[in-house]
């Protein structure tokens, strides 16, 4: 599984970042390794200008193979609350994929 990490101007793609955000997503998607061939990660900061809660959006494109990729958005007060959270609406998303994918 590939995974790509892209940040907008605000949140800095550290190496540390980048690494967490990998190690999380291979942990988390490691039982669809099989199905999923690439995750496009998309962190940014809604409200960059001002301090706020859950100002910090995920947006994850996970791409299977032989159907449309799946999109996911979350928020969260830090860019590792909104991974995570973003990570179990994906999940959920791909427990449904197989289904989806005999009933057409």
């Amino acid at each position: 599984m590939t995974i790509q990490i892209n940040t907008d101007h605000t949140i800095t793609g550290t190496e540390e970042l980048c690494s967490f955000v990998e190690s999380t997503i291979a942990k988390t998607l490691i039982r669809f390794d099989n199905q999923v061939t690439r995750v496009e990660v998309l962190l940014n900061d809604d409200d960059s200008n001002k301090d706020g809660k859950t100002d910090k959006r995920c947006m994850l494109e996970a791409r299977l193979e032989g159907v449309e990729s799946m999109a996911v958005t979350a928020h969260g007060n830090t860019v590792e609350e909104a991974l995570k959270n973003a990570l179990g609406k994906l999940e959920s998303l791909l427990d449904t994929a197989p289904g989806k994918l005999q009933d057409s």
